[in-house]
């Protein structure tokens, strides 16, 4: 490569960077809703302090590392045909209790908040007045118990500025609870109770995922947590216990008959319905923005395309393709969408 063109190819590769850069810094929260790097909740905000904390150390050892190869190669290094300079015993003394010394010192100054935040993080009962919540993991999807008896599939809802207390199970094998806006990732392993303590600060809807690879559908086993106000938490709440209506449109009521003559009661529990606890409780189906683990919007084509061939959209799913006929589905579909 000639020259010129060495200089294109810096100059080409240097605008791809800059233009990768002002992307990523371009992107709105709401663009970027995985990012570490807006904290909303204490436990959030103790990890970016720390890494924030552990970067400045890296720089500035970084600065005396670069400074110290400058002096040697450009201020302190012989020149050719020059005789090295002469050293002393004491001179190779304090060089040695320096470079000993020096990176002891760091290390206290990284090991000591990172000590700290994780006891910080970790306290051993929980907090007055903390939600406990138990945390479900299973092959691929997450189930919220909540102590009033209220249970959910997918999403987790929780007040803002009240501690949260998750105990976290696994049905199956290892997986991970994250939601990178609020907190550090925790292991589920399969016969131990593992904890997540943490306050929400920002209302608002923030994606999880599992961060262990647990199977074919690891990445599909998606979750959102919702951080509502008081009043929107209770009412949700309340929402929840309450035991869904019958419907009075002929089509939804058609479909309650499908689903009560169906394979579903075996997985799926509906209240007044069904006592299915294998899948995610569907008592109020309807009221959650998403389904199949995350993957897909809740709209009634989406529900159809779920019940018709779960396994395209889900590859390991246990949920087995149902072969309804048009009208039967059409019907199920509108009764599912009804449970609100």
């Amino acid at each position: 490569m000639n020259r010129r063109g060495a200089n294109s190819y810096w100059l080409a590769s240097i605008a791809m960077q800059v233009a990768i850069a002002v992307t990523i810094g371009g992107c709105s929260e709401k663009g970027r809703p995985m990012t570490t790097l807006a904290p909303k909740s204490d436990l959030a905000q103790w990890i970016q302090s720390l890494y924030i904390d552990v970067t400045v150390w890296d720089a500035i050892i970084l600065a005396i590392v670069v400074g110290a190869f400058i002096l040697a190669v450009f201020v302190f290094s012989s020149r050719v045909g020059e005789a090295a300079p002469a050293s002393t015993a004491s001179s190779d003394l304090g060089l040695e209790i320096a470079w000993t010394l020096g990176p002891t010192l760091v290390l206290l100054m990284i090991s000591v908040p990172t000590i700290r935040t994780i006891f910080r993080s970790q306290p051993a009962v929980a907090p007055k007045n903390a939600l406990e919540i138990k945390v479900v993991a299973h092959q691929w999807w997450w189930e919220f118990d909540y102590p009033d008896g209220v249970k959910t599939g997918n999403e987790l809802h929780i007040p803002v500025n009240r501690p949260i207390r998750l105990s976290l199970e696994s049905a199956d094998i290892i997986h991970s609870f994250w939601v990178p806006q609020l907190g550090g990732k925790r292991d589920v392993v399969p016969g131990q109770i593992n904890e997540l303590t943490f306050v929400a600060t920002v209302p608002g809807m923030y994606p999880g995922q599992c961060a262990e690879f647990c199977g074919l559908s690891h990445a599909n086993m998606r979750f959102r947590t919702f951080v509502d106000t008081p009043d929107d938490f209770v009412k949700w709440e309340s929402d929840q216990l309450a035991i869904p209506t019958p419907p009075t449109d002929q089509l939804a009521s058609e479909g309650a008959k499908v689903f009560a003559d169906s394979p579903c009661t075996t997985c799926h529990m509906i209240q007044g319905i069904s006592k299915g606890y294998i899948g995610p409780d569907l008592t109020h189906f309807g009221s959650r923005t998403t389904l199949a683990a995350g993957v897909l919007q809740n709209t009634p084509e989406n529900v159809a395309k779920w019940i018709e061939n779960p396994q395209e959209i889900k590859p390991g799913a246990n949920m087995p393709a149902l072969l309804l006929p048009g009208p039967k589905l059409n019907a199920l579909v509108a009764y599912l969408e009804i449970l609100k």
